[in-house]
């Protein structure tokens, strides 16, 4: 079994990812907060789920719909857009905000700007006060080069977390034309 870590904004964020490709092929990317990279979400190849004894990917029974989530939102905040979805994809209770969001987030950053900002509709239908939604439904706005709609989510934003909250401070960057202060698209 071959393991390569994977430093850099991951370990920046709290999290460490650890890529793990076995004798059979089977890929495994491992996304832990604990900073050892023993991993507490996990992305196999589809059908397959990680064997956390052995260390390997094999068919084994579904993760459940949080460590599903976890793993989905762990991997697209990580750049693994197209894992992520995989992941968010597989849960089964469709009907939660953040699972939504980051259904959105990833289709946005793959370039899917209205596929992610009609993910963005869906979250906040259920949840109306979702920070993270609303900030990255005004990036999509942006992306999208509808600067006035983000406005309207950045003022939203002030009224449900101030000018200081990170969302905000990220949306503000954005509309700025500041790409180094929230990542792009």
């Amino acid at each position: 079994m071959t393991k390569f870590s994977m430093p850099s904004l991951a370990t920046a964020c709290g999290l460490a990812f650890m890529l793990t490709v076995s004798a059979t092929g089977n890929l495994a990317i491992a996304a832990g907060g604990d900073g050892g990279g023993s991993g507490d979400a996990v992305k196999c190849k589809a059908g397959m789920t990680y064997n956390k004894d052995k260390g390997i990917c094999e068919p084994t029974s579904m993760l459940d719909d949080r460590e599903l989530y976890e793993q989905g939102r762990a991997l697209a905040l990580a750049g693994h857009y197209e894992n992520a979805l995989e992941a968010l994809n597989a849960v089964r209770n469709k009907h939660d905000s953040g699972v939504l969001t980051y259904i959105g987030y990833a289709n946005r950053k793959l370039g899917a700007v209205d596929t992610g900002i009609a993910y963005y509709h869906q979250a906040l239908a259920i949840d109306p006060n979702n920070l993270n939604t609303r900030e990255y439904l005004g990036e999509g706005y942006i992306a999208a080069g509808k600067v006035d709609l983000a406005q309207v989510q950045l003022a939203k934003l002030e009224t449900l977390c101030g000018k200081g909250c990170d969302q905000y401070e990220a949306l503000s960057a954005a509309i700025a034309g500041e790409p180094e202060h929230w990542g792009g698209l």
